[in-house]
């Protein structure tokens, strides 16, 4: 064994002598941060964006709003702190905005070339985009929306080639019922 006492105690949880902390002085100078853990960090969760779907439809929202929408939903199931927890939201949310927040601060305006009703066809749930996220994708007919259009044709009847665009341009063709004198099947 060596003579130097100092580097017998060299190991595991044992520093050498000159790396070590004079006695007095902090291993973490700066400390830990005031009011760190204080709060929850709501804000950082409830921030986050998330998918949610309603009918068969998914739209993207905060956690807030996702939270706010599944209490609204037990509260109207009979829940009764759900109701209450639900009626404390919505009357601090009225009192906390002022007139200037509930002014709309962007007019969006979409122009739709004469005639052209694809625009109008998905919000009003006739028609399905296929891309959601790119404007120029396809949009194909609901069932129901075709079936109602049959169904004003009365006694006239389309072409054999009218008839295949209509169940190309139909979004799940095989869920329509079609007429005894449909010729094209899915």
């Amino acid at each position: 064994m060596s003579g130097n006492s100092d580097e017998e105690g060299i190991g595991y949880g044992r520093p050498p002598a000159s790396t070590r902390f004079p006695k007095g002085q902090s291993g973490n100078p700066k400390g830990r941060p005031k009011n760190r853990f204080r709060e929850a960090p709501y804000e950082s969760v409830l921030g986050q964006m998330v998918t949610i779907r309603e009918d068969g439809e998914e739209r993207r929202i905060t956690a807030a709003e996702a939270f706010l929408l599944r209490l609204a939903k037990r509260g109207l199931e009979g829940n009764g702190p759900a109701a209450r927890d639900t009626m404390n939201a919505i009357e601090k949310t009225t009192r906390t905005k002022t007139d200037d927040m509930m002014r709309p601060k962007t007019i969006v305006l979409v122009s739709v070339a004469p005639g052209s009703v694809n625009e109008a066809l998905v919000p009003l749930r006739m028609a399905k985009k296929l891309d959601p996220y790119r404007p120029t994708a396809r949009i194909m007919l609901e069932p129901w929306i075709v079936e109602a259009a049959l169904e004003r044709f009365g006694d006239r009847r389309l072409t054999r080639a009218e008839q295949e665009t209509v169940v190309k341009a139909t979004r799940t063709p095989y869920k329509v019922t079609w007429p005894d004198w449909w010729e094209v099947r899915p």
